[in-house]
Protein backbone atom coordinates (compact mmCIF):
# COMPACT_ATOMS: atom_id res chain seq x y z
CA UNK A 1 0.00 0.00 0.00
CA UNK A 2 2.69 2.44 0.11
CA UNK A 3 2.70 2.72 -3.62
CA UNK A 4 -0.53 3.53 -3.69
CA UNK A 5 0.27 6.18 -0.79
CA UNK A 6 3.28 7.35 -2.93
CA UNK A 7 0.70 7.96 -5.83
CA UNK A 8 -1.19 10.55 -3.94
CA UNK A 9 2.14 12.78 -4.52
CA UNK A 10 2.58 12.44 -8.07
CA UNK A 11 1.67 15.17 -10.84
CA UNK A 12 -0.23 14.65 -13.80
CA UNK A 13 2.04 12.74 -16.24
CA UNK A 14 3.96 10.95 -13.55
CA UNK A 15 3.90 7.27 -13.77
CA UNK A 16 4.46 4.14 -12.13
CA UNK A 17 5.88 0.49 -13.44
CA UNK A 18 2.72 -2.15 -13.93
CA UNK A 19 4.27 -4.36 -12.64
CA UNK A 20 4.99 -2.56 -9.22
CA UNK A 21 1.05 -1.53 -8.96
CA UNK A 22 0.16 -5.03 -9.81
CA UNK A 23 2.04 -6.61 -6.78
CA UNK A 24 1.05 -3.80 -4.59
CA UNK A 25 -3.51 -4.69 -5.19
CA UNK A 26 -4.81 -5.38 -2.15
CA UNK A 27 -7.04 -8.42 -3.50
CA UNK A 28 -8.94 -10.11 -0.88
CA UNK A 29 -8.74 -13.32 0.94
CA UNK A 30 -10.34 -14.88 -2.02
CA UNK A 31 -8.06 -13.28 -4.55
CA UNK A 32 -10.62 -10.75 -5.77
CA UNK A 33 -10.94 -6.92 -6.27
CA UNK A 34 -14.48 -5.65 -6.84
CA UNK A 35 -14.48 -4.21 -10.77
CA UNK A 36 -17.22 -1.50 -12.15
CA UNK A 37 -17.80 -1.50 -15.43
CA UNK A 38 -18.93 2.17 -17.05
CA UNK A 39 -20.01 2.50 -20.89
CA UNK A 40 -17.14 4.74 -22.02
CA UNK A 41 -18.92 7.18 -24.14
CA UNK A 42 -22.14 7.81 -21.84
CA UNK A 43 -20.64 7.38 -18.28
CA UNK A 44 -23.58 4.76 -17.52
CA UNK A 45 -22.68 2.45 -14.73
CA UNK A 46 -23.36 -0.99 -16.12
CA UNK A 47 -22.35 -3.86 -13.19
CA UNK A 48 -20.15 -4.13 -10.71
CA UNK A 49 -18.26 -7.69 -10.91
CA UNK A 50 -14.73 -9.46 -9.23
CA UNK A 51 -11.58 -9.82 -11.01
CA UNK A 52 -8.93 -12.11 -10.15
CA UNK A 53 -5.08 -11.33 -11.58
CA UNK A 54 -5.36 -13.83 -14.32
CA UNK A 55 -8.73 -11.87 -14.96
CA UNK A 56 -6.98 -8.26 -15.11
CA UNK A 57 -3.95 -9.71 -17.31
CA UNK A 58 -6.70 -11.59 -19.80
CA UNK A 59 -8.55 -8.04 -19.73
CA UNK A 60 -5.64 -6.21 -20.97
CA UNK A 61 -4.09 -8.77 -23.19
CA UNK A 62 -7.21 -9.14 -25.55
CA UNK A 63 -9.16 -6.39 -25.10
CA UNK A 64 -12.35 -8.36 -24.41
CA UNK A 65 -13.00 -8.01 -20.48
CA UNK A 66 -12.78 -11.24 -18.18
CA UNK A 67 -14.22 -11.08 -14.70
CA UNK A 68 -14.11 -14.16 -11.76
CA UNK A 69 -17.69 -15.72 -11.79
CA UNK A 70 -18.09 -16.52 -7.91
CA UNK A 71 -20.57 -18.33 -8.11
CA UNK A 72 -19.17 -20.81 -11.00
CA UNK A 73 -15.39 -20.31 -9.54
CA UNK A 74 -13.82 -19.42 -13.28
CA UNK A 75 -12.79 -17.11 -15.38
CA UNK A 76 -15.86 -15.61 -16.88
CA UNK A 77 -15.43 -14.09 -19.87
CA UNK A 78 -18.20 -11.42 -20.50
CA UNK A 79 -20.31 -12.52 -23.39
CA UNK A 80 -19.37 -15.53 -23.51
CA UNK A 81 -23.02 -17.03 -24.02
CA UNK A 82 -25.29 -13.94 -24.56
CA UNK A 83 -23.15 -12.48 -27.34
CA UNK A 84 -23.05 -9.22 -25.08
CA UNK A 85 -19.47 -8.53 -24.65
CA UNK A 86 -17.34 -5.82 -23.06
CA UNK A 87 -14.56 -4.36 -25.20
CA UNK A 88 -12.08 -2.55 -22.83
CA UNK A 89 -11.61 1.34 -23.53
CA UNK A 90 -9.23 1.78 -20.33
CA UNK A 91 -8.69 0.12 -16.68
CA UNK A 92 -8.42 2.81 -13.90
CA UNK A 93 -7.65 1.97 -10.06
CA UNK A 94 -9.14 3.95 -7.68
CA UNK A 95 -6.89 5.96 -5.12
CA UNK A 96 -6.51 3.09 -2.41
CA UNK A 97 -6.11 0.72 -4.95
CA UNK A 98 -8.89 -1.49 -3.99
CA UNK A 99 -11.51 -0.90 -6.74
CA UNK A 100 -11.08 -0.98 -10.40
CA UNK A 101 -12.55 0.61 -12.79
CA UNK A 102 -13.40 -0.40 -16.55
CA UNK A 103 -14.38 1.91 -19.48
CA UNK A 104 -15.59 -0.34 -21.79
CA UNK A 105 -17.94 -0.39 -24.75
CA UNK A 106 -20.90 -2.51 -24.09
CA UNK A 107 -22.35 -4.71 -26.99
CA UNK A 108 -25.76 -5.31 -25.94
CA UNK A 109 -27.58 -5.34 -22.57
CA UNK A 110 -24.99 -5.59 -19.71
CA UNK A 111 -27.14 -7.19 -17.43
CA UNK A 112 -28.86 -10.75 -17.59
CA UNK A 113 -32.39 -9.38 -17.49
CA UNK A 114 -31.25 -7.79 -20.61
CA UNK A 115 -31.75 -4.49 -19.31
CA UNK A 116 -28.80 -2.17 -20.30
CA UNK A 117 -27.53 -1.56 -16.55
CA UNK A 118 -27.92 -4.15 -13.28
CA UNK A 119 -28.94 -0.79 -11.47
CA UNK A 120 -31.98 -0.58 -12.45
CA UNK A 121 -33.86 -0.39 -8.76
CA UNK A 122 -34.19 2.87 -7.44
CA UNK A 123 -35.16 4.11 -3.66
CA UNK A 124 -37.44 6.86 -4.45
CA UNK A 125 -38.86 7.23 -0.83
CA UNK A 126 -39.97 4.40 1.06
CA UNK A 127 -40.43 2.61 -2.59
CA UNK A 128 -37.90 0.40 -4.46
CA UNK A 129 -38.96 1.38 -7.81
CA UNK A 130 -37.92 -0.63 -11.23
CA UNK A 131 -36.49 2.50 -13.71
CA UNK A 132 -35.98 0.14 -17.35
CA UNK A 133 -37.23 -2.22 -18.88
CA UNK A 134 -35.60 -5.18 -20.42
CA UNK A 135 -34.37 -4.59 -23.92
CA UNK A 136 -36.39 -7.24 -26.70
CA UNK A 137 -34.08 -10.09 -27.27
CA UNK A 138 -33.01 -10.81 -30.84
CA UNK A 139 -34.86 -14.03 -31.56
CA UNK A 140 -38.09 -11.71 -30.47
CA UNK A 141 -37.56 -9.04 -32.48
CA UNK A 142 -37.09 -10.97 -35.17
CA UNK A 143 -40.61 -13.27 -34.57
CA UNK A 144 -42.23 -9.53 -34.46
CA UNK A 145 -40.82 -8.70 -38.32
Amino acid sequence: MKLFKHAETLAVGDSLSWDAVLAELPFNADGLLPAIAQQSDSGEVLMLAWMNREAILETLSTGRVCYWSRSRRRLWRKGETSGHHQTLKELRIDCDGDTLLLLVDQQGPACHTRRSSCFYHAVRGEQVVVISAPQPDSESLSSQR
